[in-house]
């Protein structure tokens, strides 16, 4: 067991969501399922209350804990991708399983997740400081889904 283990609150889904994650990402998989031993508030003796899963090589708990405490962009997982391919399966993935597209390559899955699919090119170009990151980022700023070909031509001045 990892020493330190992300606890990710669910109304009521966390296994649906930790089997979409296992079939979206590699290095990803489900483990233990506890059930509740007593009632608890948000459900009953019974229920699924834990699921012990990773996503991409992080272990995570999901908590079955009910309505009150939805999740937010304050916490969101960055997947990094090496080509356009790549960060079109993951995006696409999230989106049209329930998600929501949002900007400069954040979306949202359909239990609130938050997802930031972001190609090493950008995070290349924007350690690089300079012109350089200033191009990156301005190709960026109107983007949902991150285009690597534009990114690429920012970088390279092609584009400002």
């Amino acid at each position: 067991m990892s020493r330190a283990t992300i606890c990710l609150w669910f109304d009521k889904d966390a296994k649906a969501a930790a089997e979409f994650y296992a079939t979206t990402f590699p290095d990803s998989a489900i483990g233990a399922v506890q059930h509740a031993p007593g009632d608890f508030p948000g459900g009953k003796q019974g229920d699924e209350l834990t699921v012990d899963f990773t996503v991409l090589g992080i272990s995570c708990l999901g908590l079955n804990g009910g309505p009150a405490f939805p999740q937010s962009e304050a916490f969101s997982f960055q997947v990094h991708t090496d080509t356009q391919e790549e960060t079109d399966r993951y995006w696409n993935a999230i989106v049209d399983n329930g998600g929501a597209e949002s900007q400069c390559g954040w979306c949202k899955d359909k239990w609130g997740i938050n997802w930031q699919i972001t190609p090493r090119v950008l995070t290349e170009a924007m350690a690089q400081g300079g012109d350089v990151a200033k191009r990156a980022f301005a190709a960026m700023m109107p983007m949902q889904k991150i285009d690597i070909a534009t990114i690429e031509a920012a970088v390279w001045g092609e584009i400002s």
